[in-house]
């Protein structure tokens, strides 16, 4: 009888291990899609790697398929930076949008400012 039940917990500690490993995903997503930070504190960690980047001209928060991501914005689609792009930044969706070059506005006399 001892020994059945010695194979017993094994069988049930081999099955509770599985259950923790066995979601489908590699580890390194379940860990990536939990983010630990607000989207703010990590748009705010990543911004200037991202603007130094070639052809990168713009960050913000935005909306992907209704869910808070990092938005990136490039001045071109040729532009070299985009391949150094990550799909998320800690946990974060990331959204790569063509805009073309940003440039300040002018001060306009007929610009009242808003």
């Amino acid at each position: 009888m001892r020994f059945a039940r010695g194979h017993l917990w094994l069988a049930a500690g081999a099955v509770a291990l599985g259950m923790t490993h066995c979601t489908g995903r590699p580890a390194h997503e379940e860990e990536a899609g939990v983010p630990s930070r607000s989207i703010e504190e990590v748009l705010a960690a990543h911004t200037d790697s991202l603007m130094s980047l070639p052809g990168v001209v713009g960050t913000a928060i935005g909306l992907c398929d209704g869910v808070a991501c990092i938005r990136v914005f490039l001045s071109d689609s040729s532009a070299v930076g985009r391949r150094k792009i990550p799909n998320r930044l800690d946990g974060y969706s990331v959204r790569v949008d063509i805009t073309g070059p940003v440039r300040p506005l002018k001060d306009e006399p007929n610009r009242t400012p808003r």
